[in-house]
């Protein structure tokens, strides 16, 4: 999320260390599009505060054994209810239902991260649990969803409690959990993007459990990449969520890259997930790369004399 002035919970400024993962992005990075009236955005925000109200009663009446099933349908009526469609593309060898894992099978799952929405996108795909910056617990009804989806908390200022978070991953990893993270370590406006850190990969290499690379983008009504959800440089929530809800034909697109195995390596296995979530960027630059210098050997050689 947003890397802003941090306070503990004595209300003393804990000062950010030099790995504390930053975003340049800020707010001039988000273009806004075509807007919906204000009665439709209202329709929408009592649409998605219904389904927070409901799913916490939902939860506690379904059966343990079917709230996966449960949670997924809730963050699906969620998503739709903020007026975002949602795209899956499977990219992995054997295709079938799109998920991340069997359940009952722990897989950790690696993608970019954006903004708030992203975790409403990812757990419509299939239920998860995730690492989420500490304060997400405090926040209004999306903190009270957040315990119920038994987030596993990282303090980003506090470095010297990373082990724990990675040790807390791996336990859950190793008890057949699905457990997603945004290894950017904070947020960018979906148009930029950061370098996948390697720390919380240590808990798949620990365990052996496989990681979903998942390459996670924002659409706008004529298939253009939108930053509307970007939550970045002094943006506050409720702003943010506004923007969204206003939004016409925003589409959150999925894209399952092949499942990585862990290996006992995690910068090598930071580098194997980046380069399939940047597949498609990495690809775009290559081709830029390659036109320019096209562009430079024509004229070339149309100013060189004869």
């Amino acid at each position: 999320m947003p890397v802003r002035t941090l306070e503990d919970q004595a209300g003393v400024t804990v000062p950010q260390h030099s790995w504390m993962p930053t975003s340049p992005c800020a707010a001039g990075c988000v273009q806004h599009r075509a807007e919906v009236g204000i009665l439709r955005a209202g329709f929408r925000a009592a649409g998605a505060l219904s389904v927070l109200a409901a799913y916490p009663f939902a939860h506690i009446v379904t059966p343990p054994s079917r709230r996966s099933g449960v949670q997924r349908r809730f963050a699906g009526m969620l998503l739709r209810s903020c007026g975002i469609r949602l795209r899956v593309v499977d990219r992995r060898p054997v295709q079938g239902r799109p998920q991340f894992a069997p359940a009952g099978t722990g897989v950790l799952v690696a993608c970019g991260h954006i903004g708030w929405a992203d975790i409403i996108v990812l757990a419509s795909v299939q239920p998860l649990a995730f690492v989420a910056r500490a304060d997400l617990i405090d926040w209004p009804l999306l903190g009270r969803l957040a315990r119920i989806m038994r987030v596993v908390p990282i303090e980003r200022e506090r470095l010297r409690r990373l082990p724990e978070v990675v040790q807390q991953v791996g336990q859950r990893l190793a008890a057949g959990e699905r457990i997603g993270f945004f290894p950017e370590g904070t947020t960018w406006c979906g148009r930029a993007y950061g370098k996948l850190r390697p720390a919380i990969f240590q808990a798949a290499v620990d365990t052996g459990a496989p990681v979903q690379p998942v390459r996670l983008r924002y659409l706008d009504a004529h298939g253009n990449r939108s930053t509307v959800p970007g939550f970045v440089g002094d943006d506050t929530l409720i702003g943010s969520v506004v923007r969204v809800l206003r939004t016409r034909g925003l589409t959150a697109e999925v894209v399952l890259a092949p499942v990585e195995q862990a290996g006992d390596d995690r910068i090598d296995l930071a580098r194997r997930c980046e380069r399939a979530v940047r597949a498609e960027e990495l690809s775009d630059a290559a081709h830029a790369v390659l036109a320019a210098a096209g562009r430079q050997l024509t004229s070339a050689a149309v100013a060189a004399p004869v």
